[in-house]
């Protein structure tokens, strides 16, 4: 499986490149994520206006109904999309993103969810998502498969780009996504901050007892 970036352009203080995983050739087009503004010494891009949390229900990792705006109501969350079969971008992400939550105090990891969605929901199966989540170290981390377009609408409200998953000629599954981790706020449940795929786990270990008391990082 190959794999393709996508570049988007922000208007923003300083520029910015978002990328997107997938297999396929590069169509050569800018997709806008999100109006942002940042510093380039910050990890943490903060949302000019806050993104609404979408309202999802998918199915969970033990076959249930995951309601995303109860379970995550009045806590921090960090919010992505990418799918199982992805040849690096994700499992790199999530992997960092695990690593950073086992370096908080109890206390703040019983108060963080984490919640990964699937863009490739006819492949990722609840086993599947989970068997994947383990294997990168988040055992904490909720996994999500459902409806393709109910997905794509929820990433859409929130500025993530994702396409529909496409066969090849060749056989090879095209799965192109934007790779941005959003981080939404326990006081208003609203979404603050963009993570990139530049973003290390040291720069989540530092942020992340901000975004769980809703302060920007």
């Amino acid at each position: 499986m190959r794999t393709r970036i996508l570049g988007a352009a922000l208007a923003t203080a300083a520029a910015l490149t978002l990328t997107a995983c997938g297999g396929g050739s590069d169509d050569g087009g800018d997709k806008p994520v999100a109006d942002v503004s940042a510093t380039p010494k910050k990890a943490a891009i903060t949302l000019d206006s806050p993104k609404a949390k979408p309202d999802l229900v998918l199915t969970d990792t033990n076959d249930k109904k995951y309601e995303l705006v109860n379970e995550t109501k009045g806590r921090p969350l960090l919010l992505y999309f990418g799918y199982t079969y992805c040849p690096d971008v994700c499992s790199t992400v999530v992997a960092d993103v695990a690593a950073a939550e086992k370096t908080l105090p109890k206390e703040d990891r019983e108060k963080l969810r984490v919640v990964f969605v699937t863009t490739d929901p006819e492949r990722d199966t609840p086993k599947r998502i989970r068997e994947w989540l383990d294997a990168q170290g988040g055992q904490d981390i909720v996994g999500l498969t459902g409806d393709f377009d109910t997905i794509q609408a929820a990433a859409k409200g929130i500025g993530i780009f994702v396409e529909k998953p496409k066969k090849e000629k060749d056989g090879s599954i095209t799965v192109s996504h934007g790779a941005e981790v959003v981080g939404f706020s326990p006081k208003d449940d609203g979404g603050h901050w963009i993570y990139t795929t530049e973003t290390t786990k040291d720069q989540y270990s530092k942020d992340l007892p901000k975004i769980i008391k809703g302060e920007n990082p």
